[in-house]
């Protein structure tokens, strides 16, 4: 894993969780649409980026302290930590 800043909430990651499905599990409950898609390292759930209407995977890593984020996006190969504002390539 190539990190930009070191972050120990990354550097925990052992094994990435990839989505389940291409879609927003909160937004599939509401009709919403979004437009990238993030999976949480912590439980696996896959939610809407911050240019999407509702912002889904930040409120989850607020609400849950889950700090780490994949893109869920095909070709996309990185992990984001909301706590640490780091951002690492694997």
């Amino acid at each position: 894993m190539k990190a930009t800043e070191t972050c120990a909430h990354v550097t925990a990651i052992t094994a990435i969780k990839h989505p389940r499905r291409a879609e927003c599990d909160e937004c599939v409950k509401i009709g919403a649409s979004w437009v990238h898609l993030r999976t949480c390292q912590e439980c696996g759930a896959t939610l809407c980026c911050d240019n999407s209407p509702n912002r889904h995977a930040t409120k989850h890593a607020r609400a849950s302290g889950h700090p780490v984020i994949a893109s869920a996006e095909p070709g996309e190969r990185w992990l984001y930590c909301y706590p640490d504002d780091a951002f690492a390539e694997y």
